[in-house]
């Protein structure tokens, strides 16, 4: 199945910012030499951490001390808080610009888990808005911003065809324990550079200033980083069971 590219909720999210991408892809596809035939839908999250849903924040126009959840300063009013949302709002857009019905999504769940000692196991009752998102999201990142090499992730829901109307698949998309970069300068002969994002340390002024929440000792981009995969695998989706406990 022809996929296009990833979309990202963490930057696309926003209606017009939404609307306008889906018109450069739709432009694209028009001038492929099959047309729209040339792709089968979009593939999401790829390579990122959103949850595949946000159970504790269903609804991003409800109010909380007088402001809407979605204008807390986690999500910053982009109303697409989980990538089935997401997905949802793509396709939508993708149908009212011409695609058809056939066109499916996927989304990548390799590292959406979540289910780490932080996750939420009820919906805050606080009416500061975001002392409330905060303790309801399950995304437990400091900011949507921050990718590389996530602490406190995990595997997320296992691949699995047709999950949902208009969904054709979770995929693993991005290999479990795959570094996303390295935290500090390794020689090497792939001409690879440390990233400051992939830094703990490292105070992201384009994220309000968090500290990245990356792992520390983070080898290479694409180097199997042991103590990612570990992570994983110990904060899993709640539908996946340990293999250890067996």
């Amino acid at each position: 199945m022809r996929r296009g590219p990833g979309t990202a909720r963490g930057w696309l999210g926003w209606d017009n910012n939404l609307q306008q991408t889906v018109e450069l892809y739709t432009d694209v596809v028009r001038g492929t030499e099959s047309g729209p035939a040339s792709v089968d839908g979009l593939v999401t999250n790829v390579s990122n951490y959103t949850p595949t849903t946000e159970p504790f924040l269903p609804d991003p126009d409800a109010t909380v001390g007088g402001q809407q959840v979605k204008g807390g300063r986690f999500y910053e009013y982009n109303p697409n808080f989980d990538e089935a949302t997401f997905t949802t709002a793509v396709r939508r857009e993708l149908l009212a610009q011409g695609r058809p019905e056939s066109t499916g999504m996927l989304i990548d769940t390799s590292r959406n888990g979540w289910n780490g000692e932080d996750r939420p196991t009820a919906q805050s009752t606080s009416t500061d808005v975001d002392t409330y998102v905060d303790e309801s999201k399950t995304d437990r990142r400091a900011h949507r911003g921050l990718w590389c090499n996530v602490s406190g992730a995990g595997l997320g829901a296992p691949p699995q065809a047709a999950p949902a109307a208009g969904l054709d698949a979770y995929v693993w998309g991005k290999p479990p324990g795959e570094s996303d970069g390295a935290s500090e300068d390794i020689d090497n002969e792939e001409g690879k550079q440390p990233d400051p994002m992939c830094d703990p340390d490292y105070s992201d002024p384009e994220s309000g200033g968090n500290k990245t929440g990356a792992l520390p000792d983070a080898p290479l981009a694409g180097h199997w980083f042991h103590d990612q995969f570990a992570m994983l695998v110990k904060n899993a989706d709640p539908g996946i069971t340990d293999p250890a406990a067996d």
